[in-house]
């Protein structure tokens, strides 16, 4: 604790900006590592339960039913929204065929889900690639203004260089502490989320292919 209240008040107001900078990106990482853990975690439990519990059921409202009270995150029921609803018969949405229709509104639905689920990745990705050379700059820093103070003494010896100089080297290793956790959260997160998007993609196409067989069964039969 001595040491960082010794470089900070040896610090000049570019050094403690660089250090202020570096621990607000380390909160940042943090909040989103925990809560896009939570997150993620609770999504893959929601569609390992609701997708069997939705086709287990009898009819749709049922299946409407058992889907809500398992999809907490709200991931599916955008889809199963998406697969029932009907177009203005007034829009140019209507005019198009059936199958075309629900593959465009459970595109639009599954695009809106992965965007919540991706939500965070970009400042993950951020904070990875730029703190290093943030921790960097804060060493470089450091170590000019410690070298330009040492020679305003007039005297310059390996006592009163080291000690400035690894102090300095401290702001890199702080780069890398809040960088790596970032980088591996980013790189987990992202293969999590390639897992949800599979069993989204596999429950949108299931909801058209139950909505296209279903308009083929309610259409009359060709006259012979």
């Amino acid at each position: 604790m001595n040491g960082f209240s010794q470089f900070w008040d040896q610090g000049d107001l570019i050094t403690r900006g660089v250090a202020l900078l570096l621990l607000l990106m380390s909160v940042s990482a943090w909040v989103l590592i925990f809560w896009k853990g939570w997150l993620l975690r609770r999504v893959r439990s929601d569609i390992a339960r609701a997708v069997p519990a939705f086709w287990a059921a009898a009819d749709l409202q049922a299946a409407r039913t058992q889907l809500a009270a398992f999809d907490r995150e709200q991931v599916l029921t955008p889809l199963l929204l998406a697969a029932t609803a009907l177009p203005n018969a007034r829009t140019l949405e209507a005019h198009g065929q059936r199958a075309s229709q629900l593959t465009r509104r459970l595109r639009d639905a599954l695009h809106a889900v992965l965007q919540q689920l991706q939500f965070g990745q970009v400042v993950l990705a951020s904070i990875g690639s730029t703190a290093p050379f943030i921790g960097l700059f804060g060493t470089v820093w450091g170590i000019y203004h410690a070298l330009v103070s040492i020679a305003s003494a007039g005297t310059i010896t390996i006592e009163r260089v080291s000690g400035p100089v690894g102090e300095a080297l401290v702001m890199t290793a702080a780069g890398l502490a809040v960088a790596i956790p970032a980088v591996l959260a980013f790189n987990i997160f992202g293969k999590m989320v390639g897992v949800c998007e599979a069993e989204l993609e596999g429950f949108a196409h299931d909801l058209r292919e139950m909505q296209t067989g279903a308009a083929t069964h309610e259409s009359p039969a060709p006259r012979a």
